[in-house]
């Protein structure tokens, strides 16, 4: 992705028909720095890259190529780094970012959207998670620091728009009597105002393919949690993918009563 960079910047540079030496002299830089950068060996600040564009009069590729840059300073984390002193940090890390979101997009392929969980389906998912990557057993504190970041769905002007697969209401974590109690309280939580929650049905006929698991923080990121790690996403073009994506999945889901149905027949299936 440093490759891809550099080479954006180096037909940026050569459209403008300087040579690396020109640049370097109007950047204050050597031109074995410019060399580098455009040869993926370093990665530029954001200052060069604004310098950069200014020069070559590029100045509308900034903010993208901006968040190029910080893309590959923060795209993937492996969970062993984020984790390493247990689940509690993590948990706590992400609160300022809920905090400060306007519009949530979630879509869930997997599990019940972490807003919308129970304390026991939550104590559930984070056990399984500590006990299988051998984490230190701080789950309580991270269940608890979980369960208060749900209060931005109740606190403010934030809005939520999540999707579900139906697959996630029939393949529960923690028994049936957290999953029972699990789809009753998913069930008021589409009932909430800030709320708008969609199920996508099983069956052989949808408009669009599962994808990733993955939420959408206003129109600034996108995060996936993976098997190895967690990917943020600050790509102007790749946010919009995603949202085009889940817009796609919206599409696919049913709403309201019709939701309600489909959680209520999980729960009966039980």
């Amino acid at each position: 992705m440093r490759q891809a960079l550099g080479s954006r910047l180096r037909e940026i540079r050569l459209d403008a028909r300087l040579t690396a030496r020109d640049l370097g002299q109007l950047m204050g830089r050597h031109p074995s720095k410019i060399s580098r950068i455009e040869h993926g060996g370093a990665t530029p600040s954001a200052a060069d890259i604004r310098a950069w564009c200014g020069h070559c009069s590029a100045a509308d590729q900034i903010a993208d190529l901006v968040a190029s840059m910080r893309a590959i300073e923060g795209l993937f984390v492996e969970w062993h780094r984020i984790e390493r002193t247990g689940l509690r940090q993590e948990q706590e890390s992400r609160l300022s970012l809920f905090e400060r979101t306007r519009r949530f997009r979630a879509y869930s392929c997997r599990l019940i959207p972490g807003v919308a969980q129970t304390r026991a389906y939550t104590t559930a998912v984070l056990r399984a998670i500590s006990r299988w990557r051998g984490l230190p057993d701080d789950v309580d504190e991270a269940v608890a620091l979980r369960l208060d970041r749900q209060r931005v769905l109740r606190e403010g002007d934030h809005r939520f728009a999540l999707v579900i697969e139906e697959s996630v209401l029939r393949s529960g974590i923690g028994g049936a009597d957290v999953m029972a109690a699990q789809l009753r309280h998913l069930i008021a939580v589409s009932r909430l105002p800030s709320v708008s929650m969609g199920v996508v049905p099983m069956g052989p006929c949808r408009g669009a393919w599962p994808v990733e698991q993955f939420w959408i923080f206003d129109d600034a990121q996108v995060n996936v949690e993976l098997v190895s790690g967690y990917l943020t996403i600050t790509q102007p073009r790749e946010i919009a993918m995603y949202a085009r994506t889940f817009a796609r999945l919206a599409e696919s889901a049913v709403y309201g009563d019709a939701a309600r149905s489909l959680i209520r027949a999980a729960a009966d299936a039980l």
